[in-house]
This record gives structure tokens, sequence and C-alpha cells, in this order.
């Protein structure tokens, strides 16, 4: 292996690293994983968020948001209510119980990588972009198929 593969393997190494020692923090002291740690957020900043919106702002297919829902919903951390103006329309709210586990929450609530993207450059994004999208070809990676959060993978 060259030395800059050597490099960009251990630098792999250690992000991944610290993004599954901040998600196990995340599960160790709220007991929801950091995905549903990260919805809960959203919806504590935008109460009456829909699903779709969730999805978006969290960079996951509408259906994988609507899963996770599911789950914190049964848990009792959030509620949907159908809009008074359109009943087509279901809006997101924290329950007590949602409030509670986002109070447990480290920081960053959304995750280490998720808060660590949003702060670069946008230069720094791209040109991050399309040395990932390089090394995904090069491993013939299928992109749009992986949807899900890293606490959910």
């Amino acid at each position: 292996m060259n030395p800059s593969a050597h490099e960009a393997l251990r630098l792999f190494r250690s992000i991944y690293a610290a993004v599954r020692q901040h998600l196990q923090k995340v599960e160790r002291r709220c007991g929801a994983s950091g995905a549903q740690v990260w919805a809960l957020a959203m919806v504590a900043r935008q109460p009456g968020i829909r699903v779709t919106e969730l999805a978006s702002a969290m960079a996951i297919h509408p259906s994988t948001a609507s899963n996770l829902l599911a789950k914190a919903e049964r848990s009792g951390l959030i509620r949907r209510e159908r809009s008074a103006r359109d009943q087509r329309v279901v809006q997101l709210y924290l329950t007590e119980a949602g409030q509670a586990v986002l109070a447990k929450a480290p920081e960053p609530v959304a995750g280490l990588l998720p808060d660590a993207l949003g702060r670069l450059p946008d230069e720094v994004l791209g040109r991050l972009s399309n040395d990932l999208q390089a090394l995904a070809n090069t491993m013939a990676v299928e992109v749009e198929t992986v949807n899900e959060p890293f606490s959910e993978l």
C-alpha cells in the first residue's frame, strides 16, 4: 500500500471510530439511537415539521424517516397530529418523554459527522464529495442505495 493510501485508511478509521464512540455515548446516555436523537432535535427546533421535511433535513429516504419515527412514537418520544388546515398533513411534536431524552443528549445532537460536515466551507465540501464519489466508483458502491443514518447501519 502506498503512503497516501495508508494515510487515507488511517484517517477513515479515526473518523469511523469517533463516530461510533459518539453514537455509543448517545445510546448510553439517552437510551435512544443517534438517529432518533437527531430526529428529536429536528422536531424540537421545528415543532410541526412533516416527515418529508425531516427526511430531507437528515438526508435520508422518507420511508427510513417514517420507520425511525414509528419507533420513536412507540417509545412515546414523539406524537403525530393531523394539521387543522389540511387533514392530509401530519405534523410531528415532541412529548415530555422526548424532551427528557433530548435533554440528556451529548452535543452535537445531529451527530459528529453531520455536524463537522456542516461546518466545512462549501469549496472543501465540493472537493470532498468529488473525492468520495471517485472512491465509491472505484469500489463499485451504489451510493443512492444507502439512505440510512449511521446509527441505523
